[in-house]
C-alpha cells in the first residue's frame, strides 16, 4: 500500500499554468503537491476550493476537491471532515473568500477548533473578479473600488488574520510565510508539512497564511511585486510562527 501512495501524482503534468505571469497560486499548488506525495497522503486527501483565482486550483490537481460557495469552505470543509474523520481535509482559499466574504464561517471554524488545516492565500487584494480593495488591501494602496487608494477613515485597517486568530483559545497553529525567495518557498513548504502533520495527529485547527504578489491587479511586472511584497506587504503582515501549542 505504501508503494501506490508512494507513486499516486498529485499534479495534472499535462496542464499549461493558467495563471498571470508572477503569480504564486501554482507555487503554493505545487508545494502543496510536494508534501502531500511526500507524506504519502494523494489517496486521503480532499481540498475545498474558494472562489475566485484560487478556484483554478482544480485544474491542475489530481487529488479529490471540492469548490464551496464564497466563502463558505471552512463550513463545508467542516462537515468533509466530521462525516470522513480519516481524510485529510484543507481548505484554499484567497483573502476576499477567508477575510471578508467568509470571516464569520473562518472565525467560528477556528473557534471550535475544527480539525481542519486552512492555507490562506494573501495578495492584498480581489484577484479574478477586478482588483477590488481586500480586508487585506494595504493603506494607500489603490484598488478598483479604491482608486485614491485605501483610506482609513472611509474603509478601516488592513485585517491581519493570523492575530486575530491567535485571539482564540481553540487554534493550534498559525504561521505566516511568502514564497518571494527560495528560502521562504522552503519555509511555506514547511509550514505546510506541520500543518497537515497536526490535523493527522488531532491537534485541531491549523492555518498557513502566505504573502503572495499579484501583479496584475498591483500593476506591477512581476519583480517590481516581489520588491513590494519585501518592502510593503512583509512590514505589514511579519513572517513567523504566531502560535505553536
Amino acid at each position: 500500500m505504501e508503494e501506490v501512495y508512494a507513486r499516486t501524482k498529485t499534479i495534472q503534468e499535462d496542464k499549461v499554468s493558467g495563471f498571470c505571469p508572477g503569480c504564486m497560486h501554482s507555487t503554493v499548488i505545487k508545494l502543496i503537491g510536494e508534501v502531500l506525495e511526500e507524506m504519502n497522503l494523494a489517496q486521503k486527501a480532499a481540498c475545498v476550493l474558494g472562489i475566485g483565482c484560487c478556484g483554478l486550483h482544480m485544474d491542475y490537481i489530481a487529488y479529490d476537491t471540492i469548490t464551496a460557495p464564497h466563502g463558505r469552505a471552512c463550513a463545508v470543509a467542516t462537515g468533509i471532515k466530521r462525516a470522513n474523520s480519516d481524510t485529510l481535509v484543507y481548505t484554499y482559499q484567497g483573502d476576499g473568500d477567508f477575510a471578508s466574504i467568509g470571516l464569520a464561517e473562518s472565525v467560528s471554524a477556528a473557534n471550535r477548533g475544527e480539525n481542519i488545516t486552512v492555507i490562506f492565500i494573501n495578495n492584498g487584494i480581489y484577484g479574478m473578479t477586478g482588483g477590488q480593495m481586500a480586508p487585506t488591501t494595504l493603506m494607500g494602496m489603490k484598488a478598483s473600488t479604491a482608486p485614491k487608494g485605501r483610506i482609513a477613515e472611509e474603509h478601516g485597517y488592513p485585517m491581519h488574520m493570523c492575530e486575530i486568530l491567535n485571539q482564540l483559545t481553540a487554534p493550534a497553529y498559525l504561521e505566516r510565510t511568502s514564497c518571494n525567495t527560495p528560502g521562504n518557498v522552503i519555509k511555506t513548504k514547511n509550514a505546510i508539512r506541520k500543518a497537515f502533520e497536526n490535523q493527522l495527529n488531532g491537534k485541531g485547527f491549523s492555518m498557513v497564511e502566505i504573502i503572495t504578489s499579484c501583479p496584475t491587479n498591483w500593476g506591477l511586472e512581476p519583480l517590481d511585486a516581489l520588491e513590494f511584497i519585501d518592502k510593503k506587504m512583509i512590514p505589514e503582515y511579519p513572517l513567523g510562527v504566531i502560535r505553536d501549542k
